[in-house]
């Protein structure tokens, strides 16, 4: 008996179910073809049968078939509810025409499946034989296809697929279509043809070949450039998020703040906060809780710093050795006060809609919401620290106390007051890259530990106190330090990037942007 989905003959599909081991095989292979041309009422037919063939939930009798779905026992054809006859007996499966079954109900379910999950793993066991399977079921599958990634996916295999096609014309076709999505899995599918017996005996598919490597190869390097930068310029704001509030403090008052790390670390736990009000009162606002912990991480952390200021620091200033001891002793009581109320283990975000994801662009090189969060905070930050210092009287009394602490006082700047508001101001930008890194980084009492180095280096190579060196250096360490890790890996990145910052230091000690009139 043969079958063919576009007859839409389902009492002959059942017949054949119900039939001997051949005619169970073709109805198989008939709900595979149906799942490629047929109507999606015809698909939403066939989808519970093969699964149910499977799972042994499929029962012939003497006036047709039983399909149990849901626990209810229904008519496989009409799908009216009905009991099973005494006669009724499960078709045997043997190991062929399991196959033949699996591939059917994977199939069906990459094009009726209502969630993408369901979908994505028809599609992964479809992969592996899809040289076999009609084209169309892939082609119907990506125009129906609701989800970018997976339908990106489906596109893929089919792509695959017709590379191993018997036609020449279908595999020149397939590879001019893949040659226009370059990509490091497209470049090893393509490559891998030269050792076809087609690419020595075919010149047309060989030039196809080639010209389609040497296309992808361009894609893939260009992809791979802009990757480069890209991620460079992610680590290189998160290393400006960290220094900026060092660079305040340390360029005002000298003091070499080891809490600036415990500053950060605050930031993100009242990120966290902020996020459990949110889903306590407002449940609808979750999503925006990076927005509007701003304000909060802000305030929380810089009212930190002044209290910290205060009833410490203003009176080691004079006494460097003295005011390092005591932020480390600060650092070190922060950790574990916040180790005793929240425990050490890793806080759990939401990873909010504006941050998931990204968008391919070329080669391997895809554009990530969550680094451009990062960088395009760090520019805000940036934009809000220049505005302070250059268009608030504030920033006029910092400035004037960074060039010479003793004439700022003699005209009459509150020199302590500026001092206190500005190691305020520094924690606070300490805590707004606490929040940046919130979404992306794992938040526990010892994160802030693994930024104070980085800092110090930016701060020292850009010029202490210079908000313009801040910025430069971090982008330089950032970019060097993403080209070296590669090659060497992380931790030898670090080394080299620390040598050459202390064979810069050894020519020019006083940074790449000094402040003329510095106190010494």
């Amino acid at each position: 008996m043969s079958l063919h989905a576009a007859d839409a003959a389902r009492p002959a599909l059942i017949a054949g179910l119900c039939g001997e081991a051949a005619t169970l095989g073709e109805a198989g292979s008939a709900l595979v073809r149906l799942a490629a041309d047929g109507s999606d009422d015809d698909r939403n037919w066939a989808a519970p049968i093969a699964r149910a063939v499977l799972d042994h939930k499929f029962a012939c009798d003497a006036t047709g078939a039983i399909v149990t779905v849901g626990g209810a026992s229904l008519d496989a054809l009409t799908r009216a509810p009905r009991e099973p006859g005494e006669d009724a007996h499960a078709p045997v499966l043997n190991l062929k025409n399991r196959a033949v079954f699996e591939t059917a109900e994977a199939a069906l379910a990459l094009r009726v499946a209502p969630d993408a999950t369901r979908r994505s793993a028809a599609l992964q066991r479809l992969e592996r034989k899809a040289a076999s399977l009609p084209e169309s079921l892939f082609d119907g599958a990506a125009k129906a296809e609701t989800d970018p990634a997976l339908k990106q996916q489906i596109v893929a295999v089919a792509q695959a697929a017709a590379l191993n096609s018997v036609d020449p014309a279908k595999r020149i076709a397939a590879l001019a279509q893949i040659a226009g999505n370059a990509n490091g899995r497209a470049l090893t599918q393509v490559e891998a043809l030269k050792s076809d017996p087609a690419y020595a005996a075919n010149p047309e598919f060989k030039r196809a070949v080639d010209a389609a490597t040497a296309k992808i190869s361009r894609g893939v390097a260009i992809g791979n450039v802009l990757a480069t930068l890209y991620n460079g310029l992610s680590f290189a704001s998160i290393l400006f998020m960290a220094a900026i509030g060092l660079a305040v403090i340390f360029g005002l008052m000298g003091v070499i703040n080891l809490a600036q790390g415990e500053f950060i670390m605050i930031g993100a736990y009242v990120t966290w906060l902020v996020q459990e009000a949110l889903q306590r009162l407002a449940p609808g606002l979750v999503d925006y809780y990076l927005i509007l912990a701003i304000p909060v991480a802000f305030l929380a952390t810089a009212a930190i710093g002044v209290a910290i200021e205060a009833a410490l620091l203003r009176h080691l200033y004079r006494r460097p050795l003295m005011s390092l001891l005591a932020t480390w002793a600060v650092s070190l009581f922060l950790v574990n006060l916040v180790r005793v109320t929240f425990g050490t283990q890793n806080l759990q975000f939401v990873t909010p809609f504006y941050v998931t994801g990204g968008v391919p662009v070329i080669g391997d090189f895809i554009f990530t919401w969550n680094r451009m969060f990062a960088i395009v905070f760090a520019i805000l930050t940036l934009a809000l620290t220049l505005g302070i210092v250059r268009l608030t009287p504030l920033g006029l009394n910092i400035r004037a106390v960074t060039q010479n602490r003793t004439m700022a006082g003699c005209i009459g700047i509150p020199v302590r007051r500026v001092d206190m508001l500005a190691f305020g101001l520094g924690s606070g930008l300490a805590g707004l890259a606490g929040l940046a890194l919130a979404p992306v980084y794992s938040v526990n009492p010892l994160m802030g530990q693994n930024f104070i180095i980085d800092s110090f280096m930016v701060v020292v190579l850009g010029g202490v106190g210079a908000i313009a060196g801040t910025v430069v250096a971090a982008l330089g360490i950032g970019q060097i330090n993403v080209l070296i890790e590669p090659l060497w890996g992380a931790v030898a990145a670090k080394v080299i990037v620390l040598l050459m910052i202390i064979g810069f230091l050894q020519w020019r000690p006083e940074g790449l942007f000094a402040i003329k009139g510095r106190r010494k």
